[in-house]
């Protein structure tokens, strides 16, 4: 009986085997070849059968990594300073605190990620920052006092920061040739953090607004013990280190027009995040519709997810981001506008795409565009560029303009920054295209 099996990038025919040397089997010791072949392909066979089981784990691995990842933001981003609030801090001083996570957001995972490349240490690190980063979030049981929150607040950040940026690397890594499918395995963050968004919410009604410390805690300790499984990833062999192991590819032209692209796409969503419910409110909706506008949101982001495997087999990621752009203009033009439900619940479907979409071509476009040696500071650069960056300025201008001119005249100008966004992609792609067709 014939069959192949797979040994490296090689594949092997049983039939190959058995043939390999037929004078063999005229030979006194025929009985030894043969038994000697059918071991080899048995012994290959079960170490393909060995190698997919753990190549499965890591997956689910990675998949409870973004579910607790994100999970632990779902508590985080909507709560922590609401809890600040009950604490008795001022305005200016949760203000402070914010400002603070916002900068070491761009600060930190770019240094982190240089240091993981040039040591070629990104699992290790990665576990280490884990650990550090829940650790010092229980400092934050210990004390109310604004002093030692700053402390307490940029030690978290320093280590918590990179975490994301190190996760999106190392799932490149373990996807390998299956990197279509990241969104699959990325939309299970965006489910864990709607869960616990609304399984929090309910529990603060009940119980005093505190119990976020010890909740985001526990989540911490978890992700942490979760994420030793990543120290079982498979190393990437790499030709060189670091920054001189190919990092100067993030400051191709190229490079430098996705980023700024990536930084106008989030500068266009700070007036969205900021400010998107205080103009629901202004325009007579209820709490209920706004929550209902978020939900839709956040699934149409997760049916994305799911599904963007067949967008990119499809269309370039440069294409998916062009598009995603000018969907994002069209979206806070017509916000701008329309004072409808349906209508702005039909809005917020689009955010499949100018979230989505455009965050999982990100991250393979960037993964792409790395080298080998520099795909941790590729991810971490990108992340501090847009949602550091962008999304800071973003919400510093949104706050701005919102005193000034207003929430409707806000998703105007958020238009045009993202419509500035696609233009700038778009011309840059086709000014590429022209240089291959004359380099032919």
């Amino acid at each position: 009986m014939a069959f192949s099996y797979t040994q490296g990038d090689q594949a092997v025919d049983s039939d190959l085997i058995d043939n390999e040397a037929p004078n063999s089997l005229q030979d006194a010791g025929s009985t030894v070849y043969v038994g000697y072949s059918r071991a080899c392909i048995l012994q290959a066979v079960m170490g393909k059968m060995m190698i997919s089981e753990p190549a499965g784990r890591l997956k689910l691995l990675i998949r409870a990594q973004y579910f607790l990842y994100f999970g632990v933001m779902g508590i985080y981003l909507p709560y922590f300073n609401l809890y600040l609030y009950h604490i008795k801090l001022s305005g200016f001083q949760i203000g402070v605190l914010s400002a603070l996570r916002s900068v070491v957001l761009v600060l930190f995972p770019v240094l982190w990620g240089m240091l993981a490349d040039q040591l070629q240490a990104r699992r290790v690190i990665y576990v280490f920052c884990n650990i550090a980063s829940a650790m010092i979030w229980s400092l934050y049981l210990c004390t109310t006092r604004f002093e030692w929150l700053v402390v307490i607040t940029l030690g978290y950040g320093i280590f918590f920061s990179p975490i994301i940026s190190f996760l999106e690397a190392i799932t490149m890594d373990v996807l390998g040739k299956e990197k279509l499918r990241y969104g699959q395995t990325r939309a299970w963050g965006s489910i864990a953090f709607i869960a616990v968004v609304i399984i929090v919410g309910g529990a603060i009604d009940t119980y005093p607004v505190g119990i976020i410390l010890p909740l985001i805690l526990a989540g911490g300790i978890i992700q942490s013990l979760v994420s030793l499984g990543a120290l079982s990833v498979r190393n990437t062999k790499l030709k060189g280190k670091g920054l001189s192991g190919g990092g100067g590819r993030l400051m191709s032209r190229k490079s430098i027009v996705f980023l700024i692209c990536a930084f106008l796409m989030l500068l266009s969503h700070g007036a969205y995040y900021g400010f998107f419910s205080i103009h629901l409110d202004k325009l007579g909706f209820g709490k209920t519709f706004i929550g209902i506008s978020w939900a839709v949101a956040s699934v149409a982001e997760i049916f994305m997810m799911i599904y963007s495997k067949r967008i990119f087999k499809r269309f370039s990621l440069e294409t998916v981001m062009v598009f995603s752009l000018s969907i994002a203009a069209m979206r806070w033009f017509l916000l701008a506008f329309v004072d409808s439900g349906p209508l702005i619940l039909l809005t917020q479907v689009l955010h499949a795409f100018t979230y989505g979409a455009f965050h999982m071509a990100s991250i393979l476009y960037v993964d792409a565009l790395s080298s080998e040696a520099s795909k941790t500071l590729g991810q971490a650069v990108n992340n501090a560029v847009s949602y550091g960056m962008g999304l800071m300025a973003g919400f510093f201008l949104s706050g701005y303009l919102y005193e000034n001119i207003g929430s409707h005249a806000l998703f105007m100008t958020s238009g045009g920054i993202a419509l500035s966004g696609c233009m700038i992609m778009k011309l840059y792609q086709i000014g590429f295209q022209n240089r291959q067709k004359e380099s032919l």
